[in-house]
This record gives structure tokens, sequence and C-alpha cells, in this order.
């Protein structure tokens, strides 16, 4: 795959997200209506940022060379990323959102995984990375991106204790 087509994977990735994010407001607001409450707002612009910065750092960077094995784990990932957000549905943002009166979603992947979107993107950030023959970048945002998921895996986990019958950290 040559440079341009590294840049198409880019901009197709960079639309689906941009897709994703229309969605997620669109949820957002529904819940908030519905009286749901908002939690962690001040690690979400860090993710933003993350995400933005990876895309462009890809975008800027990829050599041409694409690796065809490490591209078809992403394509998996992306089915991963499907079957989340149709288990959630209308449950589903990209911030911490939760509505007391709604059941935990137990079925699907968080049958296995209490966090099965967060494995999703811990995962593709480095392997899109490393598809584009980006080892330094998969290495940076994943770690970076790492840092960040262990913060809002908390503040999620604390958001959601009361609901699974735990009492918040």
């Amino acid at each position: 795959m040559d440079l341009d087509a590294a840049r198409i994977v880019v901009a197709l990735v960079a639309a689906q997200r941009l897709g994703e994010l229309v969605l997620a407001r669109r949820n957002t607001a529904r819940l908030l209506a519905e009286g749901a409450v908002e939690h962690g707002r001040a690690h979400y612009p860090a993710i933003v940022a993350l995400h933005t910065a990876w895309l462009a750092v890809l975008a800027v960077q990829a050599e041409g060379t694409v690796a065809p094995w490490w591209l078809a784990a992403f394509l998996a990932l992306q089915a991963g990323r499907v079957w989340v957000l149709a288990t959630l549905g209308r449950y589903w943002t990209t911030r911490i959102v939760t509505l007391p009166a709604a059941p935990l979603v137990r079925r699907g992947p968080y049958r296995w995984v209490r966090h099965p979107n967060y494995l999703v993107v811990a995962l593709e950030i480095p392997v899109l990375a490393l598809a584009l023959g980006l080892p330094w970048a998969a290495l940076g945002f994943g770690l970076a991106n790492a840092a960040l998921l262990a913060w809002r895996i908390r503040t999620e986990d604390r958001a959601l204790a009361g609901r699974r019958g735990i009492s918040p950290a």
C-alpha cells in the first residue's frame, strides 16, 4: 500500500470517529434529558486531544508501507467496536453518562469483559500505528492512552458502583 493509501486509511478512520461523535452527542443529549448524569468531565478533553493527535501523526508520518496483518487486526477490532456500539445502542456515548434507573448492560461483549470498548481502543491505537509502520507512535500513543483509560475506568467504575451493588471507592 502506498502513501496515498495509508492516508486514505487514516481519513476513513477519522470519518468513522466523526460519525461516532455525532451519534454520541445525540445519545448524550437524549440521556441527559432523561435525567442522566455526566461523570469525569475533566479527562474528556485530554481523550479528544490524544485521539486527534494520534490521527494527525498517523496522517503526516505514514511512510506508505502497510503491514497487511496489522491492518487485518485493526479491521477485526472495528468489528469489536461495532459490537459494543450495537450492544449499548442508545446508551453508547463517548462520555461517562449514567442513567440511574437504567439496568447495566450484561449482554454482548459485556458478558465477558467489563469495559470492552476500552479494550478495543487500547488495542486499536497501537495496532493502526503498527499497520502504518510507526512503532514509536504505537508505543507513545498506546502508553498515553493507557494512562488516560486508567483514569477513565476508575471514574466510570465509581459512577457505576451503586448500580453494581458496590459501595463507591
